[in-house]
């Protein structure tokens, strides 16, 4: 029995099968968390008691179009439904989704709820435009993000006028 719960654990976090951006806004809300995780890393450790595994070295998971790379990605999941409910990640934690980028000590990703929560010096970047921050929380249905906290308590952003990425053109102050 134990090895048959490791077993399903192992093939519902590995496929491999993603649907196109395109087809993450056709699905109702509720669905997106039920959207299978294919997680790749040098190590595995699974508990069927505590209906967790452990992923250790050069972690990459993808679900849809998001994508976590991390150096230890533990995750819980349901013993009835067999879906993951929560993925703690510690180490270089790098979050990826469109032109959307996050980088953080550590994150907590809440599958159910397509939310991520990045805290130790949580840096967010899209279209040229940087949000820094002790902690960064991104909701991926609803394409937005809201950073807290950072040097002294504040927040720093800096927002690029359109058309522009950040980057000096030659001959310009």
């Amino acid at each position: 029995m134990r090895m048959r719960t490791v077993r399903l654990v192992v093939m519902i976090l590995a496929a491999a099968s993603f649907a196109s951006a395109e087809d993450r806004r056709m699905l109702r809300p509720e669905e997106l968390g039920s959207r299978p995780i294919e997680i790749a890393a040098d190590r595995l450790l699974a508990d069927s008691v505590k209906n967790s595994v452990t992923f250790e070295g050069n972690v990459v998971a993808k679900q849809e179009d998001v994508t976590l790379f991390s150096d230890r990605l533990f995750a819980e999941y349901s013993s009835a439904s067999g879906a993951v409910e929560k993925i703690v990640a510690d180490g270089n934690v790098r979050v990826i989704q469109a032109d959307r980028e996050a980088r953080a000590a550590h994150a907590v990703f809440y599958n159910l709820e397509q939310r991520i929560v990045l805290t130790g010096g949580a840096d967010v970047t899209q279209g040229g435009n940087t949000l820094k921050g002790e902690t960064a929380t991104i909701y991926l249905r609803e394409n937005r993000s809201v950073v807290s906290g950072g040097e002294g308590g504040r927040v720093r952003a800096v927002i690029q006028p359109k058309g522009q990425s950040g980057k000096k053109e030659k001959g310009g102050r």
